[in-house]
C-alpha cells in the first residue's frame, strides 16, 4: 500500500461537554493593541496614533455603529498603551522568564499582547483574573484560540508575583552592575541609562528620581501667547479646579485633570496652544537676552511644527519685530503657518534648511535653532523612542547639529544673540556641539562668546554651573531642554 498524505481532520467547533464560545471583543483593548501594532510595523508615534483611533471609536459608538466606548473606556486604553510603552523593557524582562524560547522568537503581535497583559497585572488595579480573562479574551480575537493558550499560560506564571517581587528576580543587585539594575527597574536601555547618568552626574538617588520622572505621565500644558490670550483666560474656560498657573512660564497653564485642550476657544482660534513649560523658556530666555543696538528681525531657524515659532513670534509682535519661520520639510513649515496664523505682528514662514540658508548672513538680532536630536529629554511623552533610538543615532545627528549652529551663528548680526536648543540632556548632543562650532572641530571657527542664560529664567531652581542651562523632567516638571546662547563677536 503506497504511503499517502494524513489528512488533517477538520476542526470541530461543538465539541461534546465544550461547546465553542466566540471570542468577546473589547474595544478599549482592541484599540490598545492596534496602537502597539502601530507604533511597532510602522514606527509610529503613540502620541499621533492614539488620538485618531480614540476619535473613531466615539464616533462609532456616538452613531450606534459600534460598541459603547465613553471617556472612561478612552482613559483606559490611553493608560493602557503609555503604560505598556514606558514599562516594555522591564515587562520584556519578566516575559523572558516565562517562555522557554528567547524573546526574540515571540511573534511580536503575540508580545504586545503579553506586554499589554503584564500591564494589567503588575502595574494597575485591574484584579487579577480580570486581567489575566481580558488579555486572553483579546488574544483570542487577534491571535487565534492557539496562541491565546501560550497567552494564558505566560501570564498565569506572572500572576504569581507582584511587580517588586519580579524585580526582585529579574534586575541584577546594584552593587554588582548599577546601570543594568536601573535600567531593568525603570524601564530604559542601559546605553539611556548611562548617557543620562553622564550628563546628570551625582549618585544614585538622582537617577532613580529622574528614571522615574520619564515613566510618570506628563501633565498638559497651555500656552496662552502674549498679545492673544491670557493665562486667565485659559484658566477661566478650564474652570476651577481643572487646571493651575505654570511653575515657570508666565504664560504656562497646567491641565492638572487632563481635559481636551482642542475644545477651548483660545486654542482652536491658535491665541493658545499646547506647549511643554521647558519649550517656552527656551523661547523666553532667547527673548530676554540682552541686546544692544536694533531689535528688529527675529529667526526661527527649526520651526516645525511650530510652537516655539508661535511663542516667538508673539513676543517679537509685542516689541515691533518681525519672524521669520524656517522649516525644511514643507509639511512641517505648513504647520508652523497654522500655528502663527492670526498672530498680529509680521512674519513670515518658509520651507527651507537651515544647513543651507537662503537668507543673507548677518541679518537677524535675535536666532533660535532647535535643532534635530535623539529626543531622550522627552521620553514622558514619547515613551517608545527609548526603544527606538541606538547610540549611533547620535553620530547621525551631530554634523547635522554642528551645521545648523554654525549657520545661526552666521545669520546673526555681529552683537546678535543665538540661542541653540535641544530636547536632550546627551552630553553629546548639547554642550559638545557648541564646543565644537566655537573651536573650530569639524568646520571654520565661529567668534562668539557665550551668555550666561540664568539670570534670565530668574526663579528657576537648580541650574547647575551655567553658562547653558539643563532643564529634567524630576527637578522642574518639563522636558529635558538644553538651551545654550551666545551672542556673535565677529
Amino acid at each position: 500500500m503506497t504511503d499517502q498524505p494524513r489528512r488533517r481532520r477538520p476542526h470541530a467547533p461543538n465539541r461534546p461537554g465544550k461547546p465553542y464560545r466566540r471570542p468577546q471583543k473589547d474595544p478599549v483593548r482592541i484599540l490598545a493593541f492596534e496602537a502597539l501594532r502601530a507604533v511597532d510595523e510602522r514606527d509610529a508615534y503613540a502620541n499621533l496614533v492614539l488620538p485618531p483611533l480614540l476619535r473613531k471609536a466615539r464616533e462609532s459608538a456616538e452613531a450606534g455603529s459600534g460598541p459603547r466606548f465613553d471617556d472612561r473606556d478612552a482613559a483606559l486604553a490611553t493608560e493602557l498603551v503609555y503604560g505598556t510603552l514606558r514599562h516594555q523593557g522591564t515587562y520584556d524582562a519578566i516575559i523572558a522568564e516565562c517562555v522557554d524560547r528567547p524573546l526574540r522568537e515571540v511573534d511580536p503581535p503575540v508580545l504586545d499582547v503579553l506586554n499589554l497583559g503584564a500591564h494589567q497585572l503588575l502595574g494597575t488595579r485591574i484584579p487579577t483574573h480580570a486581567a489575566v480573562s481580558a488579555s486572553v479574551e483579546l488574544a483570542r480575537v487577534v491571535l487565534g484560540d492557539g496562541r491565546a493558550k501560550f497567552v494564558n499560560a505566560v501570564l498565569r506564571r506572572i500572576a504569581a508575583h507582584d511587580l517588586d517581587g519580579w524585580l526582585e528576580r529579574v534586575a541584577p543587585p546594584y552593587e554588582e552592575d548599577p546601570e543594568e539594575y536601573l535600567g531593568v527597574r525603570h524601564s530604559h536601555p542601559r546605553w539611556v541609562v548611562s548617557a543620562l547618568w553622564d550628563a546628570l552626574g551625582g549618585g544614585s538617588a538622582g537617577m532613580e528620581e529622574l528614571l522615574a520622572a520619564d515613566n510618570e505621565r506628563p501633565e498638559v500644558t497651555l500656552v496662552a501667547r502674549p498679545g492673544r490670550s491670557t493665562p486667565g483666560e485659559l484658566l477661566d474656560a478650564v474652570g476651577e479646579g481643572s487646571a493651575v498657573p505654570g511653575r515657570w512660564s508666565p504664560y504656562a497653564v497646567r491641565l492638572t485633570e487632563g481635559g481636551e485642550p482642542g475644545a477651548l476657544e483660545a486654542v482652536r482660534e491658535g491665541r493658545a496652544g499646547v506647549q511643554d513649560e521647558g519649550s517656552q523658556l527656551v523661547a523666553i530666555a532667547l527673548a530676554n537676552a540682552p541686546l544692544e543696538g536694533a531689535d528688529r528681525r527675529w529667526l526661527d531657524g527649526c520651526a516645525g511644527p511650530g510652537g516655539k515659532a508661535a511663542l516667538l513670534a508673539a513676543l517679537a509682535a509685542e516689541r515691533g519685530a518681525a519672524l521669520l519661520a524656517a522649516e525644511k520639510q514643507p509639511h512641517r513649515a505648513r504647520l508652523v503657518a497654522r500655528a502663527l496664523a492670526g498672530n498680529p505682528g509680521p512674519y513670515q514662514v518658509i520651507a527651507a534648511d537651515g544647513t543651507r540658508p537662503p537668507w543673507r548672513p548677518g541679518g537677524f538680532d535675535r536666532v533660535l535653532v532647535d535643532v534635530p536630536c535623539t529626543g531622550l529629554g522627552a521620553l514622558r511623552r514619547r515613551p517608545e523612542a527609548r526603544w527606538r533610538r541606538r547610540p549611533e543615532d547620535l553620530e547621525g545627528f551631530a554634523p547635522l547639529q554642528r551645521g545648523l549652529l554654525r549657520e545661526a551663528l552666521a545669520s546673526a548680526r555681529i552683537g546678535g544673540v543665538v540661542g541653540y536648543a535641544t530636547c536632550s540632556p546627551h552630553p553629546a548632543e548639547t554642550r559638545a556641539v557648541v564646543e565644537d562650532v566655537l573651536k573650530g572641530r569639524g568646520g571654520p571657527a565661529v567668534s562668539a562668546e557665550w551668555i550666561d542664560a540664568r539670570p534670565l529664567l530668574p526663579g528657576l531652581p537648580e541650574l547647575g554651573e551655567g553658562p547653558d542651562i539643563q532643564l529634567w523632567p524630576h527637578r522642574h516638571g518639563t522636558d529635558a531642554m538644553y538651551l545654550a546662547l551666545l551672542r556673535r563677536t565677529g
